[in-house]
């Protein structure tokens, strides 16, 4: 009797999980068809976007689901994004929430006819006047993004009043990227964006998506080219800086065959070339874009691996392949752009966290004993009893990481109150800020005299709420820092007495960047 009773329970149950496996198709058929209804108009009906941004798990890893059921059910301020509460019950808002999450069942694909079908020039370049329409120094502007509304701000670097506030794309990253006398600055998105500004006409002239989930952009030293590195797909794309015309899309793929995502993306104006980082590949890539007295022959041209093997690629922005001994990303530059720094994902385990490579060899120089997730893209430099130095946070652990270059030794590691995000100097400051952006705190950041290699001062601007993200004007002489919350805030520094100057209302302010620093490549920021 027990047999048969036991028998009877194990069917119940096969029972209950056949019907409840037999559901999550419907259940799923019922939120893609609440998904058509509601949100295909605005976001695209296979999640890749349209007028707000796309619903992929990639492109929405700074939300979390529920945040998301947050936006659906109460809309975003100073957006498009409408409130649903009203049309929609609690149970379809946490089902949509949690659908957007899934990957989709067909990987989407975004090549050149999606790359060229998206371009939007609203003022071809040089139809706009020359001149500036604020009498601002246009050197030291500052573009201050706000990700609280997505916006950004142009800010006098003189007298901080602000000049203009623009919409953006939604979730703007790897910091925008300007021509060399500052005129245009380009914006990249997590959704493959790249948006270009004139500054002096406060105007956006093009626009153009380059990928689907798109990690940064890089602009080169003479501001004729654009390159983007993708996610999603594997890819970097190469684009006219003038009207953002697609020139030459590279599938992110080893000699093997193998396919993997670009990390990032650098310009390296030392060396006239685009160095990337591929996430999955044990290798660093350098393209070279030409001299201004050269030819531009890759307009248009879908490059492929085939055609580097047979040698049919076209004469310039032609890939070279350093191999490297582990997987790289989140890449430093010495000031020669000589030797790439970078994480060594496989190193962690065995105490080696960085490594560097000679770019003109491609042999490894050393091994960096940098544990906890080293943020070498927030690592600055300067000279230390007459040899140059370089500095850097730790994602996941509270420390300082202070590096003699000519030797890749670590000469001091300096305790903080918290793994931090982000490092900012400038050449003409005695003092190198870190934030403590993660844990318990966030509120504070830390002054670190350059000349002793102390922490000389700890700053807490407003207890309670984040404090990150340094940028210095263009002489070194103030400097602002972020409250890094909705109801934020810019607040201006002395850069030597490190008095508070003034506030600058704003939303939730993110990352400040300098016009002369940026196009200058200043030393106490990154590039």
């Amino acid at each position: 009797m027990r047999c048969v009773a036991s028998l009877q329970t194990a069917l119940k149950s096969l029972a209950v999980a056949l019907l409840a496996m037999a559901m999550v198709p419907a259940i799923a058929d019922d939120t893609r068809a609440l998904y058509q209804a509601q949100c295909a108009s605005c976001h695209g009906e296979e999640r890749l976007g349209g007028i707000g941004p796309a619903l992929l798990p990639g492109n929405l890893s700074r939300l979390k689901p529920q945040a998301a059921e947050a936006v659906i059910r109460d809309g975003r301020a100073a957006s498009q994004m409408p409130a649903f509460g009203a049309q929609l019950d609690e149970a379809e808002i946490a089902s949509l929430a949690e659908w957007i999450y899934r990957a989709p069942e067909v990987e989407p694909t975004w090549g050149r006819d999606e790359i060229l079908a998206s371009q939007e020039v609203t003022h071809p370049d040089g139809s706009l006047p020359d001149e500036p329409r604020f009498d601002a120094d246009p050197l030291n502007l500052f573009i201050v993004v706000e990700t609280g509304d997505h916006h950004a701000s142009l800010l006098d670097g003189d007298t901080f009043e602000r000049i203009h506030r623009f919409e953006t794309r939604y979730a703007l990253h790897g910091g925008p990227k300007f021509t060399p006398g500052g005129r245009h600055v380009f914006f990249g998105s997590r959704d493959g964006w790249i948006t270009k500004v004139d500054l002096y006409n406060l105007e956006v002239v093009a626009e153009v998506r380059a990928g689907i989930n798109m990690r940064n952009i890089a602009v080169s030293a003479d501001g004729r080219y654009v390159m983007a590195a993708n996610y999603l797909p594997h890819s970097l794309v190469l684009f006219d800086a003038h009207n953002l015309d697609m020139m030459k899309v590279y599938p992110a793929v080893g000699e093997d065959g193998e396919s993997s995502r670009v990390s990032a993306v650098y310009a390296a104006p030392p060396r006239g070339s685009f160095i990337a980082a591929l996430k999955d590949l044990k290798e660093v890539w350098e393209i070279p874009w030409p001299l201004p007295t050269e030819p531009v022959v890759a307009t248009g041209h879908m490059a492929t691996p085939l055609d580097q093997h047979r040698g049919h690629d076209t004469p310039n922005f032609r890939v070279r392949r350093i191999p490297v001994p582990d997987y790289l990303d989140d890449f430093f530059f010495d000031l020669e752009y000589e030797h790439v720094i970078g994480a060594s994902r496989g190193g962690e385990s065995d105490g080696q966290g960085g490594m560097v490579i000679n770019l003109d060899s491609g042999a490894k120089v050393a091994d960096l004993p940098l544990e906890g997730m080293p943020h070498l893209g927030s690592g600055i430099t300067w000279e230390y009893q007459g040899r140059r130095v370089m500095a850097l946070p730790h994602l996941g652990k509270a420390a300082v990481s202070i590096i003699d270059m000519t030797n890749w030794e670590v000469i001091k590691t300096l305790e903080t109150d918290g793994p931090g995000f982000f490092m900012r100097s400038h050449a003409n400051s005695p003092y190198a800020w870190v934030d403590v952006f993660f844990g318990p705190n966030r509120d504070r950041v830390h002054v670190i005299d350059k000349a002793t290699l102390e922490i000389v001062e700890t700053l807490i601007p407003e207890p309670g709420q984040t404090a990150a993200h340094v940028e210095f004007d263009r002489y070194g002489e103030k400097l602002l820092l972020s409250l890094w919350e909705d109801d934020g805030a810019v607040i201006v520094y002395d850069a030597d007495t490190l008095e508070e100057l003034q506030r600058i209302p704003m939303s939730k302010p993110s990352g400040k960047y300098n016009v002369w620093n940026k196009t200058h490549y200043e030393e106490g920021t990154s590039h």
